[in-house]
């Protein structure tokens, strides 16, 4: 039984430069000018199993980016979005980004301004006054934590609420 040849791409002008300045910029991710490469064997007419071999890659991926490659054309997505990572099933984000500000404008504020007899805020403190406030529902002091980390966020060290610059009259 003979085999079937994959469908052939056919790039615009447009999107063979687009693709080629992907690849020649230093600041592109290793992922997005590999799948850059994929794309443009493929529209040089090389089959699923030549690309692998030449990129040193799998069938499935080979043939993976091919097809996300010509959905994405008839969608007219632009051919940036085309070669970025699919949607991932997981849950998704427990906070908003306003709610998560609140966290850090509280972080930097002083404790006192918030009835707390403390000299700076801790996680677990922080949680309680989001909380409290009903910024959210729950928070965890761990998860506090790693947002402010995430964020190098460290008032704390700076001391700027200790000494908040005065206005000049």
């Amino acid at each position: 039984m003979p085999r079937l040849a994959p469908t052939a791409l056919k790039l615009t002008t447009q999107e063979r430069e687009k693709l080629g300045q992907m690849l020649n910029r230093h600041s592109t991710p290793q992922q997005i000018a590999l799948r850059a490469k994929i794309v443009l064997l493929a529209d040089e007419g090389r089959n699923h199993h030549e690309i692998g071999r030449e990129l040193e890659i799998s069938l499935k991926m080979a043939r993976l980016w091919r097809k996300r490659w010509m959905e994405g054309q008839e969608k007219e997505i632009p051919v940036a979005e085309r070669l970025c990572d699919g949607q991932r099933s997981g849950t998704p984000a427990k906070f908003e980004l306003e709610q998560i500000l609140h966290l850090f404008k509280l972080d930097c504020d002083d404790p006192n301004e918030y009835n707390r007899p403390i000299s700076q805020w801790t996680n677990r403190e922080l949680a309680a006054e989001m909380v409290e406030q009903k910024i959210v529902i729950e928070i965890s002091p761990r998860h506090v934590g790693r947002l402010l980390a995430e964020a190098e966020l460290k008032p704390h060290q700076s001391g700027y609420w200790l000494n908040p610059p005065r206005p000049k009259f």
